[in-house]
């Protein structure tokens, strides 16, 4: 069985105890006290700060330059969710391997997106601590880098600035802004959309797309990227006053 799933993840555990205890439900170890294998709620709860400090690496490394702390907090959410993560046990068939509890086996335990997340979670830490911080890199980096990158190539949902500055806005307190468009140009086939971005009714961005929610879009980033830079600090102030 071992050497099945080590092919699959291509490590090979010199501890195959660790390996073990991170396939070892807790239904089995309550079932079985005898056989005195401890189950992988611990390896679970390490297993997640490892992922996440690895996924926290490479998108700092590779997108820092783009992306704002918000956005690569929402893009590593992501990642690391259930779903994500009980696709990736799939990808391993990683179910087969699980020592399960007669009841677990009963209620379909092996297909559990929960479960089988927790378990990935498990391995990850079980590398981690049998072969060091490098293998579990390799080992993480081999089945999330595609993920991340097709991610971040689609967009997916995570450049929603106007979310994320009508958010930031009202974390200081202030209204939510206004969109307007100011310019239409081009044929009805291939139109260009001018749009600003008001704050208390002052005009702070412009933004241009081939579509209004576009521009609303690309206006929010500017507008965005000024709040985090300070520099819309003074204006909001003085409107305040006003």
């Amino acid at each position: 069985m071992f050497e099945e799933l080590e092919r699959k993840i291509s490590y090979t555990f010199r501890n195959k105890e660790i390996l073990l205890r991170a396939l070892t439900h807790r239904s089995f170890s309550h079932e079985n006290p005898e056989r005195n294998i401890r189950d992988n709620e611990t390896l679970e709860f390490l297993g997640d700060s490892i992922l996440g400090f690895i996924i926290s690496e490479l998108l700092f490394d590779k997108y820092s330059h783009q992306y704002t702390e918000g956005l690569m907090s929402k893009v590593k959410s992501y990642i690391i969710s259930t779903e994500i993560l009980s696709a990736k046990a799939r990808e391993l068939d990683l179910g087969k391997y699980l020592l399960l509890g007669r009841g677990e086996e009963k209620t379909g335990g092996r297909t559990k997106r929960s479960l089988l997340a927790n378990t990935f979670e498990a391995v990850i830490a079980a590398i981690f601590l049998d072969g060091g911080l490098e293998q579990a890199k390799a080992f993480v980096h081999h089945f999330f880098l595609q993920t991340m990158e097709e991610v971040v190539e689609q967009d997916f949902h995570f450049n929603d600035f106007k979310s994320l500055l009508q958010e930031r806005l009202q974390s200081i307190g202030e209204a939510p802004p206004d969109y307007g468009i100011i310019l239409e140009e081009g044929p009805h086939h291939q139109k260009i959309f001018h749009v600003d971005i008001r704050i208390r009714n002052v005009a702070v961005a412009c933004g241009t797309g081939t579509t209004k929610k576009e521009a609303e879009q690309d206006a929010a980033r500017k507008a965005y990227d000024q709040l985090n830079l300070g520099e819309l600090d003074y204006l909001l102030a003085t409107r305040r006053e006003n």
